[in-house]
């Protein structure tokens, strides 16, 4: 089977394991139905997810002039204590950024190679963990805007990591924690601004993921350096996808490149 389209991250269903699904304009992957077959990914052309122009791909899926203008690019999605909507200030387009900003936000733990400190709207609860290879996560706080969420998770990083390590999270180099326990330890750090936003009755979500096989080497498939492969495919696990050599690609790196991709029978 022969299938083609512009990458964006995989969507994903919380069941047991998670269900991908490759969506393209004209088609989808269940992806989880390709674990165990040949795959062979060929990198075609680029599409800039804003412009959808053939023009190479700068970061997020954008081109390099996009990157600079579209408001899903602005520094307050990575460093949400940046957010202004809440103050009726405009950074590249006020609508859009009262859209996203003043709406619930949720600061979590999530364990994926160990436990970090994260920010994510409501709506992307449990979708924000899955895509970060988590096995646990539990909420901290439910916020009402971005802004919140942010300088809470900026006094939080004070005490916790931040960051995930790909690699240990990949080869499945994980420990189960008392996520219950950290967060409630954590609470005394929680700016007085949040601290009414504290959640003290939830349990921690556990993920399981559809993996086969974990890698025991990795090595990340660059469809600039390498714009043909073919492996088979052994798991999925965050925005990865694990094939049988050790070869490891991460579908939402690659965003705005056209690939095709074929499965064999």
């Amino acid at each position: 089977m022969q299938y083609q389209g512009v990458l964006t991250k995989m969507q994903t269903e919380l069941q047991n394991p998670v269900q991908y699904y490759l969506v393209f304009e004209d088609d989808f992957i269940h992806v989880n139905q390709l674990l165990d077959k040949e795959i062979r990914i060929e990198f075609l052309k680029y599409q800039c997810l804003a412009c959808g122009l053939n023009k190479k791909i700068y970061r997020q899926g954008y081109c390099y002039e996009d990157f600079y203008k579209v408001p899903q690019a602005a520094d307050w999605i990575m460093k949400p204590e940046l957010s202004k909507a809440h103050l009726d200030q405009e950074d590249r387009d006020l609508e859009y950024e009262k859209k996203v900003q003043l709406q619930p936000h949720i600061v979590y733990l999530a364990n994926s190679s160990n436990v970090k400190v994260g920010v994510t709207r409501k709506t992307q609860v449990p979708t924000r963990w899955i895509d970060q290879g988590a096995h646990e996560a539990i909420e901290i706080v439910e916020v009402p805007n971005r802004y919140l969420a942010g300088i809470t998770e900026v006094a939080l990083k004070e005490h916790i990591a931040d960051k995930t390590n790909w690699r240990k999270m990949l080869k499945n180099e994980i420990e189960d924690e008392n996520l219950v326990e950290q967060r409630d330890a954590l609470k005394q750090y929680i700016p007085e601004e949040a601290l009414e936003y504290y959640i003290a009755s939830n349990q921690e979500t556990n993920i399981e993921f559809p993996v086969l096989q974990y890698p025991k080497k990795l090595k990340s498939l660059n469809l600039e350096k390498t714009p043909e492969y073919q492996g088979v495919l052994k798991g999925i696990k965050g925005q990865y996808l694990i094939f049988e050599d050790g070869t490891v690609f991460n579908v939402r790196n690659w965003e705005g490149y056209v690939v095709s991709i074929g499965v064999s029978a």
